[in-house]
């Protein structure tokens, strides 16, 4: 063995968070409470741009100076993956725009049997849907998807069934 390196294989890992920057934190809160069923772990806070604690010299090394304020609300999915909701004072007039052949995140994907009812209640709600559900895998899987988007503009995907099962060879062959 040359060196430590060699003897670790590489192993998966897991997923934390994502982080989603929202013109209105309050909206987007209720948004992502009451229409996906994600549960608050700190309801929105505000961050001030300042030496004195982690949290602001953390977010001064990620966006630099001159923000003054921000402000942050912690969610959490079913299966407790973390979900950052951001609201910046510059941010409150830009939509996202999607760019899916740009380089860089295209888009999320969350996990409901039910894609058929939930893309509904993102409509009834102000989101978008953005295709036809459709068969992922037509007479051969009963799995499910389709893109939305929520009332902010940005986009996800639903998948009826998990990501493992929707490619894995076998699964309902």
């Amino acid at each position: 063995m040359k060196n430590l390196d060699e003897s670790i294989q590489p192993y998966p890992k897991t997923f934390s968070h994502i982080g989603i920057t929202v013109p209105d934190i309050n909206k987007a809160v209720k948004f992502y409470t009451e229409v996906l069923g994600f549960y608050v772990i700190m309801e929105p806070t505000e961050v001030k741009e300042e030496n004195e604690t982690a949290i602001g010299q953390m977010c001064i090394d990620v966006f630099g100076r001159g923000w003054k304020t921000f402000k942050i609300a912690h969610l959490s999915t079913g299966d407790k993956i973390g979900f950052e909701l951001f609201e910046f004072k510059e941010s409150k007039e830009l939509e996202p725009s999607f760019e899916p052949f740009r380089t860089g995140l295209f888009h999320f994907s969350i996990q409901d049997p039910d894609v058929e009812g939930l893309v509904q209640k993102i409509v009834d709600a102000g989101g978008k849907q953005r295709m036809p559900i459709r068969a992922y895998y037509p007479n051969e899987k009963p799995y499910r998807m389709c893109y939305v988007e929520d009332p902010f503009g940005t986009v996800f995907e639903i998948y009826s069934h998990s990501y493992e099962l929707h490619y894995s060879q076998g699964a309902y062959k």
